[in-house]
């Protein structure tokens, strides 16, 4: 039978489409499986002497952790999109009151990052997470997962470096140290005159005042972004409020014109409200934003302002959560925000590039409708563009690779050897007190999964700023303004303000399904296609019920299960201090007492008030990072955000019958040494 010839071109037409949208993404995930093939078995790490905290570590080693050399160096060396600085400024860049470069390795260790060396897959030297990305035909350098989560715990001289670990970065400290250099660079002619001839040698700049222009522009985004994100209490190193900061870059991209000029008309006079908004048109860009932002930004004052009136509070400082396992969760994130389930990860992982950078041109714009033409309301209708840096494509494949990460093992030809007795009567102890909300698992099974078990504030007793702030702050949704977000028990509107875990929610979902312009047509379309598919049809992890007892959302209240913490698996525990969400205490053994010492017994042992973070150095005994005797940042734990309450379980007396009883300490050491097996 003859096929007639139409069907033969309809047919030769879904072929072809075929090939343009579903092979390429195909033959270029298969192709970039592996861009580096550097597999240096060092894996780029460098030996560091004795540094500003009295650390040294002479060897560096890598645990077993399922990972090749090749795969390390991947995951710290793949871009994100995340554009904080010119890439040729950062190369270049003098500390503020040195002509020393910023990115030396003293430097960047000084700031808990961690120095590697040259590499073929690194060749500028960067640290472990800095890398240099591309967007609209611009270098940039920023910011990879590696950054956060990528840890070192040295013993006696050898430096194990933990993939996946949470890092021991002071992030907010290195932000501000960035921007003091580069106010040096703005305001200083020696230094500036150094650093455009500097950055003119390297060739990405064709003239001098272009450099001094993006100079002013960075000095400035830097600025406003600092006192945006001003915390009555320091963060200090191993912790950040990421949450805090990813939804303060959220509300700055969401505001439309008319919200901004009402909102300058609470702060500016009339006059400076006109100069701010001059030649401004209805539908504003990213880059009208800087120029607002630029012409508000006369003084310190007047930023504090519109902080006060635009943001919310950065001050909830968490410890950077550890990522094996991460893609066996239900839900993620200390308040179990993030479900995993279908886009999930890809939304929560935009999220993480919105916090670190990532350029955001959100911006009201029209398209044709038929359904607009129909209601005769025109050719086009308003919808919201989500255009921005955020490379959707390698979120997912960073996600994928870290279902093949698994956590440490003690190292005992390091650490020392365990105590076999000691781990079965704390096995033993674990299952008494610990297991109902820290499930145990097979660090190696590829079917293991890690359901989340949620524990209301009340319940758990640890400082509550985290989860109270995911829940009563609002935003101005300008952009958003009317649209509807899914919670778990029906839509959420958009109102003139909306909480701000739904603006995020809507925000990150707009840029997961928008398709990345910064790649040619067919690219850009086949891979939007290909991320979507594998994102909905590969993920194994599906939408689910929490467990634990939490307060449930309701229609009234539709995001009050983020009330609680999150008890995860604890394997690998003992290389992620310090302890609690917020990093409140130092070792695991400290974590077993109570958090205030009875008045009247004056040899009792409890958490210590006071401790001193930024040292590598690893506390075999009691399992957690050196915390005295140095001159590190002093943590106090009297500081709302910084409490060391709650999570008493085992060390408070009984009040009712079937309460466990108080761990005498040889119970504590036996539980310490099973979890050091974990």
């Amino acid at each position: 039978m003859k096929i007639p010839k139409i069907k033969l071109k309809i047919w030769h037409g879904f072929l072809l489409l075929a090939l343009l949208f579903i092979i390429p993404p195909l033959i270029i995930t298969l192709s970039q499986r592996w861009e580096v093939s550097d597999s240096d078995p060092d894996r780029g790490a460098m030996t560091v002497k004795q540094d500003v905290f009295g650390d040294n570590a002479g060897k560096i080693v890598y645990l077993d952790q399922n990972w090749k050399p090749e795969q390390s160096l991947w995951f710290y060396t793949t871009t994100q999109g995340s554009n904080l600085l010119p890439y040729d400024f950062f190369l270049v860049l003098e500390q503020d009151d040195k002509p020393e470069l910023f990115r030396s390795d003293e430097n960047i260790n000084r700031y808990r990052y961690l120095p590697q060396k040259k590499t073929s897959s690194n060749p500028d030297a960067l640290p472990v997470g800095f890398v240099k990305d591309n967007y609209l035909s611009k270098d940039y350098m920023g910011f990879t997962c590696a950054a956060c989560h990528t840890a070192q715990v040295n013993f006696k001289g050898t430096g194990m470096r933990i993939d996946g670990g949470p890092a021991s970065a002071d992030m907010a400290g290195f932000l501000k140290g960035l921007t003091q250099a580069m106010v040096a660079v703005r305001d200083k002619p020696d230094v500036q005159k150094r650093f455009v001839q500097a950055v003119l040698r390297l060739g990405a700049y064709s003239s001098e005042a272009d450099v001094i222009a993006d100079i002013k522009t960075y000095t400035l985004r830097l600025t406003s972004y600092n006192i945006i994100n001003h915390s009555p209490v320091d963060y200090g190193y191993a912790r950040l409020d990421a949450f805090g900061r990813i939804y303060n870059r959220t509300l700055e991209h969401l505001l439309n014109r008319q919200q901004i000029e009402e909102v300058l008309g609470k702060v500016l006079t009339e006059e400076e409200v006109r100069t701010a908004l001059a030649g401004i048109g209805p539908e504003i860009s990213s880059a009208d934003r800087d120029k607002i932002v630029e012409r508000v930004a006369t003084s310190a004052k007047n930023i504090v302002k519109l902080r006060q009136e635009l943001f919310i509070k950065a001050d909830a400082p968490v410890s950077y959560p550890f990522l094996w396992d991460i893609a066996q969760h239900d839900y993620v994130q200390w308040n179990g925000l993030g479900g995993n389930g279908g886009l999930g990860p890809l939304g929560r992982n935009t999220g993480e590039v919105i916090g670190v950078f990532g350029s955001l041109d959100w911006h009201e714009g029209k398209r044709f409708s038929i359904t607009s033409l129909i209601s005769g309301q025109g050719w086009t209708k308003k919808v919201v563009e989500y255009d921005s840096s955020i490379n959707t494509q390698n979120l997912r494949r960073i996600e994928n690779q870290l279902t093949e990460l698994q956590s440490p093992k003690w190292p005992q030809e390091i650490l020392g050897k365990l105590d076999q007795t000691r781990i079965k009567r704390g096995e033993k102890l674990f299952a008494n007190y610990c297991v109902s909300c820290h499930a145990e698992i097979d660090r190696s099974s590829p079917q293991r999964r890690v359901v989340a078990h949620m524990s209301k504030l009340e319940e758990v007793g640890t400082d509550p700023t985290m989860a109270d702030n995911s829940i009563k702050y609002e935003g101005y949704s300008g952009i958003l303004r009317n649209q509807y977000v899914g919670a778990g028990v029906g839509d959420v509107l958009l109102d003139k303000k909306a909480p701000i875990a739904a603006l995020l929610t809507k925000a990150t979902m707009g840029v997961v399904t928008t398709p990345d312009a910064d790649k040619g047509f067919i690219r850009r379309w086949s891979e939007w296609l290909h991320n979507i598919i594998q994102a909905l049809f590969g993920n194994e992890i599906k939408d689910s019920n929490k467990h634990g007892n939490y307060i449930p959302d309701t229609t009234m209240n539709p995001y009050s299960s983020l009330q609680a913490y999150k008890g995860r698996s604890l394997n690998g525990i003992w290389a992620t201090g310090p302890y609690l969400h917020n990093g409140s205490v130092p070792t695991l053994y400290d974590l077993l007492l109570p958090a205030t010492c009875p008045a009247d017994q004056k040899d009792a042992e409890c958490r210590p008030e006071k401790f001193l973070v930024g040292s590598r150095e690893f506390d075999a005994e009691k399992v957690g990072m050196k915390s005295v005797a140095y001159e590190g940042f002093t943590f106090d734990t009297r500081l709302n955000g910084n409490h060391n309450s709650g999570h008493d379980y085992g060390n408070k007396p009984p009040t009712k019958p079937g309460d466990l009883p108080v761990l005498t300490k040889e119970q504590r050491l036996d539980l310490l040494e099973y979890l050091k097996a974990q």
